[in-house]
């Protein structure tokens, strides 16, 4: 990259939208839900990853019409080779260790970036990078161009991102008062040292972007929104709580999926909907403790069994099907549904029919539940789940949790599996809290309509970019 003079600027009266996305399933997604969020308000938008994971985002698109993505401008770069191992589940070990390579295999993305970012900014006259925070080195060269600003999207909570810098003080910048819950996981607690690493390094390339983006509503977390901002202490960065980025109407969407055929024949709030993302393998005995736990609670439910998403989804080896007990399908078959696919996640949690999501909080999964008013069975597996499985049971109180953070190692029996589907779907505690759930959806699914919360805070960050 030769910097701000490489090319004449003719400034013309718009302004371009980059997106970076860091390579899983969680944080595509969100972008891709933001980039559609932005071609709403008439700017274009490039998106820039692998060809691979272009391709994998688009594909698992759900909330959206499909003719939207028409409005992206997709850029497709290759990676250097990398390993592409299978998942190994490891209690001891529950982070996606495999997907590592291909982590540091997307710190290489940083040349054509930033040959695209010098494009754009001889062709607008405002060039606007949004790029998951996992990704700032690849982004550092946008500090070079004079036209072009960049804002960190934040793909975890804001409670969540809080605690986490707030760990790091050993002398507390300020007080916060006693309804902040005293003890949450710190994501040091939760990742593998070669992680750990990675993420510090990216950090060290902070500091130059001119505004954070939260994927939260002020509903959910303004509180945690603000105490961010205050330990920050940068008055000059802007913070826009723009979430949720999916969809919170699910009318009229593709409801094909035959899980959704099956939904329709069950009564409202009857139906448990478990899945625990694209980075959790379960061991063979985990699933076996799941599997007699969702049969002994005599619960209706949907339960996504897959093993998780390789470095390339596409070019992997074939995985063998995780194994259920002897007739078990035969078993449940009129109680339950066991899909082995990409299953239509929002669709499902929108459904009148589901009560509740067994999920390993991930923030994707926890803002889409929230929105949608379905109540959570909490069960974390690394990285940021413990802490939102905290705000979700504790701070929200939408939710119970199935397993607590410190017994993360050991096996979780069907007897436990089973008190907690009961707990939450067929107890008075539960219904308080599918109350509460409601509730909070209705909130967060009126901020996004016009004088709304998060439409007001997105609308500000689309006049503060296209500022003249």
């Amino acid at each position: 990259m030769e910097g701000q003079n490489a090319c004449i600027q003719i400034a013309p009266p718009t302004v371009a939208v980059v997106m970076v996305p860091f390579p899983a399933q969680g944080h595509l997604n969100q972008l891709l839900q933001l980039s559609h969020l932005i071609t709403s308000y008439g700017l274009p938008v490039h998106f820039a990853g692998s060809s691979s994971h272009n391709r994998q985002a688009k594909l698992r698109l759900h909330g959206w019409g499909s003719q939207s993505l028409s409005k992206i401008h997709f850029h497709d770069f290759q990676l250097p080779p990398y390993t592409n191992p299978l998942p190994n589940p490891d209690p001891s070990i529950p982070f996606p260790t495999h997907l590592q390579p291909l982590f540091n295999a997307s710190l290489h993305l940083r040349q054509p970036v930033s040959q695209l970012l010098e494009q754009l900014s001889c062709k607008f006259r405002r060039v606007i990078m949004i790029h998951d925070a996992l990704l700032a080195s690849v982004v550092q060269d946008a500090k070079i161009l004079s036209n072009t600003e960049s804002y960190v999207f934040v793909p975890i909570s804001a409670f969540t991102t809080f605690f986490n810098a707030w760990s790091r003080f050993p002398e507390k910048p300020f007080l916060i008062d006693s309804e902040s819950p005293k003890c949450v996981p710190s994501m040091d607690e939760c990742l593998p040292f070669e992680f750990l690493h990675f993420l510090a390094n990216q950090k060290k390339c902070l500091g130059f972007e001119s505004g954070w983006l939260y994927n939260t509503s002020r509903v959910i977390e303004g509180r945690y929104v603000e105490l961010f901002e205050k330990l920050l202490i940068c008055p000059e960065k802007k913070h826009f709580a723009i979430g949720p980025v999916n969809s919170v109407e699910m009318e009229n969407k593709n409801g094909k999926h035959i899980c959704l055929e099956w939904l329709n024949k069950q009564q409202k709030d009857s139906v448990i909907y478990i899945s625990f993302g694209s980075t959790t393998s379960m061991t063979d005995d985990q699933i076996t403790e799941l599997a007699l736990g969702l049969e002994k609670s005599q619960q209706k439910f949907i339960w996504v069994l897959r093993k998780a998403d390789t470095g390339d989804v596409f070019t992997s080896a074939e995985v063998r099907k995780d194994q259920l007990p002897e007739g078990y399908d035969e078993r449940v078959k009129n109680r339950g549904m066991v899909v082995r696919d990409w299953a239509p996640q929002l669709e499902i949690l929108g459904h009148p029919a589901t009560g509740g999501f067994m999920s390993h909080c991930g923030w994707n999964s926890c803002m889409e539940s929230i929105s949608l008013g379905v109540p959570i069975a909490a069960w974390p597996m690394h990285s940021d789940q413990p802490s939102n499985a905290v705000l979700v049971t504790e701070v929200l109180k939408v939710g119970v949790l199935v397993r607590d953070w410190t017994q993360h190692a050991e096996l979780v029996s069907s007897k436990t599996i089973d008190s907690a589907l009961r707990r939450l779907m067929a107890s008075a505690e539960g219904k308080e809290m599918r109350k509460r759930a409601t509730e909070l959806g209705d909130a967060v699914r009126a901020s996004v309509v016009e004088g709304g919360a998060s439409r007001l805070e997105m609308d500000a960050f689309i006049s503060h970019i296209t500022r003249k």
